[in-house]
This record gives C-alpha cells, structure tokens and sequence, in this order.
C-alpha cells in the first residue's frame, strides 16, 4: 500500500472508529449492509457526527466560529479532493465517488447553524431542521446505496427522508428532557415544555408513526447488500418508538428512554435471520 492509500484508508478508519463509539446501534445496522457500503456509510457517519459535537458538545468554545470553518474546511476538501483532517479526508472521498449533491451537505450544515441560534420551532424551522438534520443524511446514504442509478435514487428518494425524518422526531421525544435543560431548545412547534402532556405527546405519535408508514415500501426496494442494514435500524428506532409511546408524558421529560445493548443484539440476529429466510 503507497504512502496515499494509506492515508485514505486510515482516514475511513477513523470515521469507523468514530461511528463505533458515538452509536451502537448506528454501528449495528452498518455491521449488517454488504462489506462495499461499510466504510462510505462509516465516512457519512463521521461527518456528520463532529459537526454535531460542535454545536452540541463544545460549549466553552467559540461554536459559531468553529462551525464556521468547518464548513469552509468541508467545502475546500471536496473541492480539493484531500485535507489534512481524516474526518473531512475520508468524507470528501465518499461525496467525490458518489457523486453526493452539495446541496444536501449545505442543507445539513444549516441545520447544524440554526442550533446555535434557535431554541423554539415554528412548523417552517422545524420542517428546515429536520431535512437538513435527518433527511438529507438518508439521502447522502441512498446516493452511496444506489451508485450511478438515477432512477433508483429519485424513486426511493421520497421514502428516505421519511425513514430520516422519522428517526429524528423519536430523538427528539427520547431527548426531549436534555435539549431543554441542557441546551434550551423544544423542537416541536407550539410545544411548551412546563406543558408537555399526553395529548401533545399523542399528537407528536401520530405524525411519526405517519413517517414510518410511508418510509417502510422503501425499505423494500433497495438494492439487497442495504436493505437488511436499513431494516435493523427501521426496527431499532420502531422498537425505541413503541417504548416510548408505553411510556407516560411525565416519564418522557424525566428520563432519557434507552434500549439496552443486549436488547439491540437480539434485534439485530432476529432481523437478519427473518430477512435471509423471508418470514416478513
């Protein structure tokens, strides 16, 4: 392997490494596409993981700044094709090889701005967080599962952000209570959070529940080295989903709702074993 090669594939490993201490359950699902999509999708996750901390997780820092040059770093490695970050490195390989729309990364990188400036949503912000957020992070995965294929991308293109958009409104119940208290922000629009009961709850349910709805004809259209990864994390969050919804209002803003590692391995077995033997 030549002094480049090797700089690129460390470079994916760190965005693997990445992936595999930030999320289990990301890690899991990734663990179960075909090989090929293992390290775009790990590069995708990486990205998108540190623009996050910044805006989340650096509070002592000058986060409008950092954010700031982490887009114009993003922007000048893709154009580049290298930079000296292995993050911003192994993420610019993948938009360069799939071709991944720089609309969607700006749209992505704009939500990440408006965290550091809105803490209440109307339905306009909202609907804006959330694409840029989620919807577009299922796109940049589509691009990398479909390839080349236009048409695979524009018909499963509707069906993905739904599974993204579905994803992000059951964080947002999961971490209802830490956004408020650590951070100030209630993402859902008109929603009070002194206030938060359970037909406001029940309401939120229902929309989500829409989301999976129309996200699950999809699922079944991808191409097979995806389709059983983007089920186990369909079944994750729908699992995570009905806990919540078991779960009373008051709990909901007390406590953030996990499943437990063991519970997540049991899942992901189940699938794989129900997906190669067709029961569902």
């Amino acid at each position: 392997m030549d002094a480049k090669a090797l700089y690129n594939q460390t470079s994916l490993e760190c965005s693997r490494l990445i992936t595999q201490r930030y999320s289990t359950s990301f890690t899991l699902g990734i663990k179960t596409l075909d090989k090929k999509y293992h390290m775009p999708i790990y590069a995708i996750y990486g990205f998108v993981r540190f623009a996050d901390e910044i805006v989340d997780t650096f509070h002592d820092q000058d986060k409008e700044g950092l954010l700031e040059k982490f887009t114009a770093d993003t922007f000048e490695a893709i154009e580049k094709g290298f930079s000296y970050n292995p993050v911003l490195q192994a993420f610019q390989m993948i938009v360069n090889e799939y071709s991944i729309d720089f609309e969607l990364i700006k749209a992505f990188l704009h939500s990440m701005e408006m965290d550091l400036d809105f803490k209440k949503y109307n339905d306009s912000r909202y609907n804006e967080y959330i694409y840029g957020s989620a919807e577009v992070v299922g796109l940049m995965c589509l691009k990398v599962f479909c390839k080349g294929d236009s048409g695979m991308y524009n018909k499963l293109k509707e069906p993905a952000r739904k599974l993204g958009a579905a994803f992000q409104k059951v964080n947002f119940l999961r971490d209802i209570k830490s956004d408020y208290e650590e951070r100030g922000r209630v993402y859902f629009p008109g929603v009070d959070y002194r206030l938060f009961d359970l037909t406001i709850k029940k309401q939120i349910e229902e929309d989500i529940q829409r989301d999976f709805d129309d996200a699950q004809i999809g699922i079944e259209q991808l191409p097979e080295g995806a389709k059983l990864g983007v089920r186990v994390a369909y079944l994750y969050y729908q699992k995570l989903f009905d806990k919540i919804k078991s779960l009373s209002a008051d709990v909901i803003t007390k406590q953030r709702i996990r499943i437990p590692n063991s519970q997540k391995l049991s899942l992901l077995v189940g699938t794989f074993f129900e997906t190669k033997l067709g029961i569902s």
